[in-house]
């Protein structure tokens, strides 16, 4: 059990709140590349309890900036965007991707007010189809190159799930829960007679369970019984907000990204490898966004895995109140996910780096792959394993 005062540090994401200065160590999703178009080149986004903005000037440049003019902090998102930046809709004040104002119309033409004008602003990069957001402070590591990210051999796409209304901690925890897919997926399945992929190979008897940590966060291992026995391998958690995971046949990334307190972003990419297709790494992908699983009555139809997480993750509150909960053995990975998480944040404290997840070396950062993971499932079907997938979905 943790103290309510322990939670509040473990969980909150704005500026100087001891978890929201260790995300912004890290790169955050954005959203995808494609969604910003000549047509549509700002989108307004929410990210670590900052109102923000990414747009795409006339040169195809990115900025992520503050969301509102230092002027008279009207919203930039009717903006008009032009060559060399942004310019407000209200006065005309023009902004670099760097958020340098370069550009006062009316003011004399001998001011040097904007000289001293500045919007906040964060390195955007662009991988596997995904902006990538860096809100920390200078020298940014390396963005990651998950291999889902660069793999060319094969198809690559991309899914945004529906907004999530809960901490983004609730979601990461999950990756260190590793006996939860008995009731809450395989059971889940029976009870409500669905045919969801997968979700047999998760009922069976559960022997033993380890966690252990490594350089990118958890590792995990789950013992099956049974008819079937198997050791199962799965990819780590890593830290401090993603999930790699084989599903079926697709090898899928998910970015947990906390918009603020109490509602978090889920990105999700997967690779299909194929012979007959090459996607290059800065490919502008189709991307969807998935409205959420409810029934009729407002209530989570639990008709997908990623429903029943959801349901799992919001039925415990916004923001859930650790405080109240009782751990037993089968949370010894939660427990050893937060005392990382807990040692990260006085790191960043203490005016040091993180040492977990972090790349530094271009020579370690080709490919990052994960190949003893077992893939579970099994299966040839590839789309039925997609988030967008219901029940009784089958592959295209």
């Amino acid at each position: 059990m943790i103290t309510s005062e322990q939670n509040e540090r473990l969980t909150r994401v704005g500026p100087g709140t001891p978890a929201g200065e260790l995300l912004r160590r890290y790169w955050q999703a954005l959203c995808p590349v494609a969604e910003l178009t000549d047509d549509k080149p700002i989108k307004p986004l929410r990210l670590l309890g900052e109102d923000l903005l990414v747009f795409k000037d006339g040169q195809g440049r990115y900025g992520l900036i503050e969301a509102r003019c230092k002027h008279r902090r009207v919203s930039l998102t009717r903006g008009f965007v032009e060559e060399d930046g942004i310019r407000c809709a209200y006065h005309g004040w023009k902004y670099a991707t760097d958020g340098r104002c370069i550009e006062q119309p009316f003011e004399p033409a001998d001011s040097h007010l904007k000289d001293d004008i500045r919007l906040r602003a964060y390195p955007v990069q662009a991988l596997g189809g995904l902006l990538f957001g860096y809100l920390g402070p200078a020298p940014a590591p390396l963005l990651p190159r998950w291999d889902v990210l660069v793999r060319e051999d094969g198809r690559r796409f991309i899914q945004i799930l529906p907004l999530h209304h809960c901490n983004w901690l609730q979601c990461e925890e999950n990756t260190a829960d590793t006996v939860h897919t008995y009731y809450l997926h395989g059971r889940m399945a029976q009870e409500h007679g669905l045919t969801i992929p997968g979700a047999d190979y998760y009922v069976r008897p559960v022997e033993r369970y380890e966690w252990s940590v490594c350089d990118w966060g958890i590792e995990k291992v789950l013992v099956y019984g049974g008819e079937q026995p198997e050791v199962e391998v799965r990819p780590p958690l890593i830290f401090p907000n993603i999930l790699r995971v084989p599903q079926g046949p697709v090898e899928a990334i998910h970015f947990r990204v906390p918009i603020d307190d109490t509602h978090t972003r889920i990105l999700w990419v997967g690779f299909l490898e194929d012979a007959s297709a090459h996607t290059p790494e800065d490919a502008a992908l189709p991307f969807e966004y998935l409205e959420a699983g409810r029934n009729a009555d407002g209530e989570h139809d639990l008709q997908s895995f990623y429903s029943q997480d959801q349901w799992a993750w919001e039925s415990q509150g916004e923001l859930y109140d650790r405080s109240a909960e009782t751990l037993g053995a089968t949370d010894r990975g939660i427990v050893l996910f937060r005392k990382m998480l807990d040692e990260q944040i006085a790191r960043v404290e203490q005016g040091l780096a993180p040492d977990v997840a972090m790349v530094t070396d271009p020579a370690h950062n080709q490919s990052i792959t994960f190949p003893s993971a077992t893939r579970p499932w099994g299966g040839t079907e590839a789309m039925s394993f997609v988030p967008g997938a219901t029940a009784d979905a089958s592959a295209p």
